[in-house]
């Protein structure tokens, strides 16, 4: 189990941070201008000028994609960061306070998630219109029952434990006791949740810009890429194989991590 274990995260995290590094190269600096279009350069096969060819408009597709990843990183990080924010706060008010407002927000959560999450986000953006910051705000909020849910359930567990009600008894602060003494008991818990909700919001972005109401261009995005690139599959195949696989690597990463954390979470219970 424990050698099992290490592969899931060594490669994932390994993925996870090539990625990550091409993401944070690419707000710096790309092969070409992602926008630059080269009207004699139009289908260029991979070679040594442009690494993973050329699109139908003569743009670099590496450059593409490369600036598409920051697209795609930077709302995947803003919707998670939205989602285990709120999350936390409201998970950690009902699992610790339980009662009246617990049912309610509980019952929320549950409609809320019975719903796919990726029809919601796609009937909310159709009707407020795309761009980044839409895609984020409604990301944001449908993703916050999930974390939610998970936090107020461990606290809701630890809450009567000896260490928690001696805390009370010394007079530690009921602040304290929620954020200092239970809540770094859940990161455990809450970090596979973590990775699967970023995998969720760079499929729910890229689906979006896919179908043509999430990131508008010229912005780059890989569904949009992704999109573009169904025209011509006969012409230039590396254009849609490149972006696709962009989309699986980073997908597979998270993936790999988030089950190698659940596996270690279950070994240590064991």
């Amino acid at each position: 189990m424990k050698k099992k274990l290490n592969s899931f995260i060594c490669v994932g995290g390994v993925l996870a941070v090539l990625l990550t590094l091409l993401f944070l190269v690419g707000l710096f600096w790309t092969p070409y201008p992602p926008d630059e279009m080269h009207a004699m350069a139009k289908f260029q096969a991979p070679s040594a000028q442009y690494l993973l060819g050329t699109d139908n408009l003569g743009r670099d597709v590496l450059s593409r994609i490369m600036d598409g990843m920051g697209t795609s990183f930077f709302i995947a990080i803003c919707v998670v960061l939205i989602g285990c924010f709120f999350g936390i706060v409201i998970g950690s008010l009902c699992g610790y306070y339980g009662g009246i407002a617990d049912a309610i927000l509980t019952r929320l959560c549950d409609t809320i998630t019975a719903f796919p999450a990726m029809l919601l986000a796609l009937i909310v953006i159709s009707i407020t219109g795309g761009g980044q910051y839409n895609i984020i705000l409604v990301l944001g909020i449908l993703f916050i029952p999930s974390f939610a849910r998970i936090v107020r359930t461990e606290y809701a567990r630890v809450r009567d434990l000896n260490y928690i009600q001696s805390a009370r008894l010394m007079g530690v602060s009921t602040f304290r006791i929620m954020y200092v003494h239970i809540l770094p008991n859940t990161i455990p818990v809450l970090l596979p949740a973590v990775t699967i909700g970023f995998n969720n919001a760079i499929l729910s972005e890229a689906s979006m810009s896919f179908l043509g109401i999430g990131i508008t261009p010229p912005q780059a995005s890989l569904g949009t890429m992704l999109k573009d690139s169904q025209s011509y599959l006969r012409n230039a195949p590396w254009f849609a194989l490149c972006t696709g696989c962009a989309i699986v690597l980073i997908i597979l990463s998270f993936s790999l991590l988030s089950e190698g954390i659940q596996q270690r979470n279950r070994s240590r219970k064991i």
